[in-house]
């Protein structure tokens, strides 16, 4: 793999061993650090973890060139998430993403060493064909695993997800009135900022279950 840059937040190493190094992986439309990329990182490193975010080939290049690209395939992404986490040999690791980068890390964890797995807004199927999920992977998941859903998720709602059979390693946090992106409608009365933030919290305390 050619030089990755990577974006760091929190101390350069975890605070104590409550604490935890997670890498963070983005979408398949969107960089490293759009809003919601970034106040992920910064307030899990406001919590005492070392975040560290990188891009998958596809968005450095698009990042480098300015035009726009497909994501990789799987086999390349996947192989990104292997590289990055031999880099990366502190413990407690957890690998994290964003919708397209939480399913690979879902896909790559039980074949490591790494603590647990986070999925912010995971692909369960393409909207609007629920009849393709993406699920087989996840019903025998030995990697403790936390799934944080909007309830509104066009990938994966509620009375969906509810019938789906997934290890008893994954658990999931439903993100009240969230889309794709966690985000409320405004009528629903809450905020972007309530959700994200709740979702921190869950993010913690998975961390502070899952932490050997």
């Amino acid at each position: 793999m050619t030089s990755i840059h990577f974006l760091h937040n929190g101390p350069e190493k975890a605070l104590n061993t409550d604490k935890a190094t997670i890498l963070f992986a983005h979408g398949s439309g969107a960089p490293m650090d759009t809003d919601f990329m970034n106040h992920f990182a910064e307030k899990l490193g406001n919590s005492g973890h070392h975040v560290i975010r990188f891009e998958f080939p596809f968005m450095a290049d698009r990042r480098k060139t300015g035009k726009k690209r497909p994501p990789d395939r799987a086999p390349k992404l996947l192989e990104s998430w292997r590289e990055i986490i031999v880099q990366h040999p502190q413990r407690p690791l957890y690998i994290m993403g964003k919708s397209l980068g939480g399913r690979m890390a879902s896909m790559i964890a039980d074949e490591t060493t790494v603590t647990g797995t986070i999925c912010l807004g995971y692909p369960f199927h393409p909207p609007g064909k629920p009849e393709k999920t993406r699920t087989a992977h996840l019903e025998n998941k030995k990697t403790p695993c936390l799934i944080v859903q909007g309830t509104r998720d066009p990938f994966g709602k509620p009375d969906e997800v509810e019938h789906y059979l997934l290890s008893d390693k994954i658990k999931l946090y439903w993100s009240e009135d969230g889309d794709h992106n966690l985000t409320p409608r405004k009528r629903s009365g809450r905020t972007s900022e309530q959700n994200w933030s709740e979702a921190i919290d869950a993010i913690n305390a998975f961390i502070d279950e899952t932490n050997p």
